[in-house]
């Protein structure tokens, strides 16, 4: 594979055609490891003296951000130099100059950036639902299996199962392991495919390491944020909402909040990344396991606008469905105000629905009456009053507005929400890892206590 990978930079030196193995563009571990593993296989079976060339699809600056990815890159000895991302790379200056054949592995929609490059994608590999309204006109392999890694494992164990080295192999084996949350059927993630070829490279390679070894270190990596500046950190795991030239930016941050809040310039930094990303309110939601193994979760909300912080802070204190059963927390730092959140099955994703309404709370109190001055200042009277009347408006489950995907933007793969079955298996991030640890956590612990009963 590392000999492969070479070449493949001394190809981009050359003006000839490629075929670009793309993955998609929240370059998880997934998605590097299928590309790069499809490609080797494409590169080693096919006659013609065709060029493929595997591609990364964020940005070098940004792979920092993705501590599984370097942690499992320096494990098996490949070296990040040797890879090719998508600055490094003009793929449509090559599709423009006819040399550019395209194929998509674990994804199958190109954002709208790339809508021109449709015409050259010539192959499909994923494992997520098709959406069929902006699915590519060329040959689309999906089935819903809980890695994409696995589909690609039996191309190459059904294709040429010669060519499979060990370094490739390990590649494989735990990318699926940690797709697959260890294989663990409790949580449901493995389907049998994906257990069949995690059997099929152990028996190939006895010397791989041990699931439980290399899940560990894996997932340690993933929640690992020592080294990150502020502006990784907030990158790392982040969701946007907008609404009426509102921006806000909710980030996911894998450590204590005292311990954040502490950071070396600190201020500075969340206003530069909020004036560099135009975000008007930035969310933080830290998450971490107590000595006792306990999940902990913690908010702090940055905002320079007194009356939209004021109004945020308000929605998320006195909401009930859910409720957070927030306490404030010290801090001395201006336009910020921390929490410690006591009901810690409030995750981020429940988090939003709160966010949009505290947005529609803030842009009622500042319509103004016909006849009166734009400048309107808002008192605490009319956010207490647009308070209650929230409270008595917000529903479970309320759906989400407008919302961007993370940075990276995770690929827009997903069907109408109808029957559940529709979304196939779930993408797991770091943080639905942990919400999930959570409740089986809370529910072994409850057993037990009935148990003693």
């Amino acid at each position: 594979m590392e000999d492969y990978l070479q070449g493949c930079r001394a190809a981009l030196q050359e003006s000839r055609p490629l075929h670009v193995v793309l993955g998609n563009e929240a370059c998880d571990l997934d998605s590097m490891v299928s590309a790069l593993a499809l490609a080797f296989y494409l590169a080693k079976t096919t006659e013609a003296e065709e060029v493929f060339v595997p591609v990364l699809n964020i940005k070098r600056s940004e792979l920092p951000l993705r501590g599984d990815n370097i942690f499992f890159l320096q494990k098996v000895n490949i070296p990040e130099t040797i890879l090719i991302f998508r600055d490094e790379i003009d793929l449509h200056a090559l599709h423009q100059a006819g040399q550019l054949t395209l194929i998509l592995v674990d994804h199958h929609v190109l954002p709208k950036s790339d809508a021109a490059l449709e015409e050259a994608v010539a192959e499909v590999l994923d494992h997520r639902p098709i959406e069929q309204k902006h699915c590519p006109p060329c040959h689309v392999s999906v089935e819903l299996v809980g890695s994409c890694a696995t589909l690609v494992t039996e191309r190459i164990l059904q294709g040429a199962p010669e060519i499979l080295d060990r370094q490739t192999a390990a590649l494989l084996h735990g990318t699926i392991i940690l797709d697959c949350v260890n294989m663990d059927l409790k949580i449901g993630k493995a389907t049998l495919k994906d257990s069949k070829y995690v059997e099929k490279l152990e028996a190939l390679f006895p010397d791989l390491p041990k699931r439980n070894d290399i899940f560990d270190s894996l997932q340690k990596a993933k929640f690992d944020v020592s080294g990150l500046t502020t502006e990784q950190m907030l990158r790392k795991d982040q969701k946007t909402i907008y609404r009426q030239g509102i921006k806000v930016a909710i980030s996911a941050i894998y450590m204590d909040l005292e311990a954040f809040l502490q950071r070396s310039d600190l201020l500075a930094d969340l206003h530069a990344f909020c004036q560099a990303h135009s975000y008007d309110v930035l969310v933080a939601m830290t998450i971490f396991f107590n000595t006792q193994n306990e999940p902990v979760r913690q908010l702090a909300i940055f905002c320079p606008h007194v009356a939209l912080r004021m109004t945020i802070c308000g929605v998320l204190e006195s909401s009930h469905s859910p409720s957070l059963k927030l306490t404030p927390a010290p801090s001395t730092h201006p336009n910020l105000q921390a929490y410690l959140q006591g009901n810690t099955q409030v995750s981020r994703k429940k988090l939003l629905p709160l966010l949009q309404e505290a947005l529609s709370v803030y842009f009622d109190s500042m319509k103004i009456p016909s006849g009166q001055s734009e400048t309107v200042v808002v008192s605490k009277e009319q956010v207490d009053k647009e308070l209650d009347r929230a409270s008595n408006s917000l529903i479970p489950g309320l759906s989400q507005d407008e919302e961007d995907p993370p940075l990276p933007p995770t690929p827009m793969n997903s069907l109408v929400d109808e029957c559940p079955l529709d979304q196939g298996l779930p993408k797991l991030s770091a943080e639905a890892v942990f919400e999930k640890c959570s409740q089986i956590s809370l529910s072994q612990s409850t057993t037990a206590s009935l148990s003693k009963k």
